[in-house]
């Protein structure tokens, strides 16, 4: 565990700050230079609207400074009517208001209001954020599913030593369920699936009015749905998990109510590990309990009562179709990622630190492909070749520094295996967090490095088909060099110095240098021409600089 993790049980020890006016020696200690500023993040989930205000340490850690969570059930009637109930909207607004002043009441410098399942889906999601403009006066930030997962993930990764692990991370929703595949501290893939305990419990009829005689049908059509929908929206990982970490309500109080059936009562939540056995034993126990009686269970949170047994339900069918054996609990989650992304962010971050990226590429490939020496001598020759065709064929300059970017971290797939490493490399670089490199041109790397070998770019390849016309031209382009580049070093020996382009009238000749022929590595080139030559339309000569061309027959 990490300072995250220790903050929050420091806090859960001592008690909630006063808003009183500080005396003195109180400024000394709130405005000491470890002190950087003070943050709010909201976020609007289905089953629950989450307050965390936070403040900033030295070193991008924190300490929370209060918390609130109130039950709205944003989500309600979602599944039935595909819009945000009206009542519960109400109740939403109020609770945003209330929030809205106890940051206020903390000086915050920043907060950020983020919404996720239930406002991106509902028909009046746009009308419930123009409300809460204007009656409230914050900013509603929709987020997509990929985006939590992204934010839990980080989460996730500051409170655990990922190191040498496989995981899989899932945060259990009231709408939706989104799940991580992560190999160390790298994200391989992400899958949002519309799995919410809110919404599974109305779409089945398990709620306060669940008729008795029809509730064990309905759970197990639930449980066949939740199988079904994991079947066709997750691939299973190529590695072996060695754990599933849990985020959300659901997994804390799942937490809650094996420690109260054992009478651990010392035992912290954060970090509590249980069996798959464990949780379907759980499972099968509430399963024939009465709601009234579940609400009075020791370790129950009373309002998620009616919705633990959806919940519990996605968590064994996570556990099943992954093949994994333990469950480990996480207590932060979304907002912890968007607290600590603002804490960089008001720091000022090392977006305009050119060292601070470089390092990050360098750390990401050698971590990952152990081709440190191959992958700079092919962004240099990739990058020698684009500077000599960028006027001729009208390349934009700019994008010769992402070509050396995905050169570089081209082969991180080697993590995951070798086979498909290309597709590999595309979801780590895409996932990746590197400092200094915009999120869209993080794609376009991601891409490139996805065509460095293998099958050519294809529309209906969906990380290729996402990028506008243009986009994939300049994809296409960037990875046909690429491919020549690479090939150059095929003997992985670095005997290419340099290249030298020369564009004739029916072809693109390229003058290699070396001390000596390289023959594996011009043999190795002249394999990778295809999609230069269908992007260019001019066929590639490949010679020693040291020889003499073949003069081309006119036509």
């Amino acid at each position: 565990m990490n300072n995250t993790t220790t903050a929050t049980e420091a806090h859960e020890m001592t008690p909630r700050p006063t808003l009183r006016k500080p005396e003195a020696e109180d400024k000394q200690i709130f405005l000491s230079a470890d002190m950087a500023c003070r943050l709010a993040a909201i976020d609007i989930g289905s089953n629950s609207v989450r307050l965390m205000v936070a403040e900033a340490l030295r070193g991008g850690t924190y300490r929370i400074l209060d918390e609130e969570r109130e039950p709205t059930r944003l989500g309600k009637s979602m599944s039935t009517e595909g819009g945000l109930d009206a009542e519960a909207m109400e109740r939403t607004i109020q609770a945003l208001g209330t929030f809205k002043k106890i940051a206020e009441g903390f000086q915050v410098t920043s907060l950020r209001t983020i919404a996720t399942c239930a406002v991106r889906e509902a028909r009046n999601g746009p009308d419930f954020c123009r409300r809460v403009r204007e009656q409230v006066g914050l900013e509603v930030e929709v987020i997509s599913g990929e985006r939590e997962a992204q934010l839990a993930f980080t989460s996730v990764q500051r409170a655990f030593d990922l190191t040498g692990r496989n995981v899989i991370v899932a945060d259990i929703g009231g709408g939706s369920t989104e799940i991580v595949f992560g190999t160390g501290n790298l994200i391989e893939a992400i899958f949002s699936t519309p799995l919410g305990a809110v919404r599974l419990t109305e779409q089945f009829g398990l709620g306060e009015n669940a008729p008795g005689d029809d509730f064990p049908k309905n759970i197990t059509r639930m449980e066949q749905e939740i199988a079904d929908c994991l079947k066709r929206q997750t691939t299973k990982p190529l590695f072996a998990p060695h754990f599933l970490v849990g985020c959300g309500g659901t997994f804390t109080t799942l937490a809650e109510l094996l420690m109260a059936s054992k009478r651990e009562f010392d035992v912290p939540v954060a970090g509590y590990k249980a069996s798959h056995a464990e949780v379907r034993h759980l499972l099968d126990r509430l399963r024939k309990i009465p709601l009234r009686a579940r609400r009075g269970m020791a370790g129950m949170t009373p309002d998620r009562a009616d919705i633990i047994i959806a919940g519990l339900s996605i968590v064994d069918a996570l556990m099943k179709r992954f093949r994994v054996n333990t469950l480990v609990i996480h207590t932060r989650g979304v907002r912890d990622g968007l607290v600590r992304e603002m804490i960089d962010e008001a720091m000022g971050g090392p977006e305009d630190d050119p060292s601070l990226r470089e390092d990050a590429i360098e750390k990401l490939a050698a971590a990952c492909s152990g081709e440190l020496e191959h992958g700079r001598t092919v962004a240099t020759l990739a990058g020698r070749i684009f500077a000599q065709l960028a006027e001729p064929f009208g390349l934009s300059p700019d994008d010769r520094q992402l070509l050396e970017w995905a050169a570089r971290l081209q082969d991180v797939g080697y993590v995951i295996n070798y086979d498909q490493h290309h597709k590999h490399s595309y979801h780590l670089i895409r996932n990746s967090r590197i400092p200094g490199i915009r999120g869209h041109d993080l794609e376009i790397v991601a891409n490139v490095a996805r065509y460095h070998r293998g099958a050519l770019p294809k529309r209906k390849h969906e990380n290729f088909s996402r990028l506008s016309s243009e986009e994939q031209q300049r994809v296409q382009g960037m990875a046909g060099i690429l491919r020549l580049a690479g090939g150059l070093d095929r003997s992985r020996s670095q005997q290419v110095k340099d290249v030298k382009v020369q564009i004739e009238p029916q072809r693109v000749v390229l003058d290699v240098i070396a001390d000596a022929e390289p023959q594996v590595d011009i043999w190795g080139a002249e394999r990778r021409t295809e999609l230069f030559e269908k992007v260019f339309g001019m066929p590639v000569t490949i010679t020693w600089a040291g020889l003499e061309r073949p003069a081309v027959q006119a036509e």
